[in-house]
């Protein structure tokens, strides 16, 4: 069933007021009819079972059949920082780690960063992270639109560490710790009541610099390894969210 987002005041208790390119999609590429069924969320705490009523131009009318329990957001709440990529990657890592479960994205500028940050096109560029974000939660059923946020220079993200329960550093020098083993002895320490908040740093191409990861395990991040094998920047925050939520019982592990 499609699923679309709204604003909260275009959802109330009898109805919804579907605008914009959602009513466009429903009307043109989905041939919506009046008794199609479609669910609507707000975001944050309202989503709902809705019958179309009425499709004019530009908008799109449905009356509230059902209040939905929201029930797909994983517990852990789990913000990917990934150092800016070349190209399109940064695309990728928004669509595919929002159909995995994060929960917000930081981009950030690292001392191997190859993307020449430009903000005056900063805004246009948000505005197409934002989308895909919207677009890839409502494919995978998402309660909720992961928050894209400003670009952050490297000093500014180490700033923010204390404001998540843990910090990982994905590093692909480190032999020693595996993102497992820094993963059980968090959560085992974790009070049953907490839905916590963990920040997974991603590198560039060229990965993290050793003075990078001196700086953040200075200021509370935990180095971890993924394994044996190099991944590419792109890929490395799926693979190691994917293991964060397994291991915290999202995807049936412990």
């Amino acid at each position: 069933m499609q699923r679309y987002f709204v604003s909260p005041e275009q959802l109330n208790e009898n109805k919804v007021v579907i605008s914009g390119e959602d009513a466009r999609h429903i009307s043109k590429v989905m041939r919506g009819k009046t008794g199609d069924k479609l669910i609507v969320s707000d975001g944050l705490s309202r989503e709902a079972l809705v019958e179309i009523t009425d499709i004019e131009a530009g908008a799109v009318t449905a009356a509230v059949l059902e209040q939905l329990e929201m029930t797909h957001e994983p517990a852990f709440k789990v913000t990917v920082a990934q150092s800016l990529p070349k190209g399109d990657k940064m695309e990728t890592v928004i669509q595919k780690c929002t159909e995995i479960g994060a929960v917000s994205f930081v981009p950030f500028i690292s001392e191997r960063t190859i993307v020449q940050y430009d903000a005056k096109k900063e805004s246009k560029r948000l505005e197409r992270w934002d989308k895909i974000a919207k677009e890839a939660a409502e494919q995978s059923h998402r309660n909720t639109v992961p928050e894209v946020a400003q670009p952050l220079g490297w000093k500014q993200l180490l700033s923010t560490f204390d404001r998540y329960d843990a910090v990982y550093f994905c590093y692909e020098k480190e032999e020693g710790l595996q993102l497992r083993d820094a993963l059980r002895p968090f959560m085992q320490a974790l009070p049953t009541d907490h839905a916590p908040g963990v920040l997974l740093l991603v590198g560039p191409e060229g990965g993290f610099t050793e003075e990078e990861c001196r700086q953040a395990e200075e200021a509370g991040a935990a180095s971890v390894g993924l394994g044996r094998r190099i991944l590419r920047c792109e890929t490395a925050g799926m693979v190691a969210l994917a293991c964060i939520l397994y291991e915290s019982g999202e995807m049936g592990g412990v």
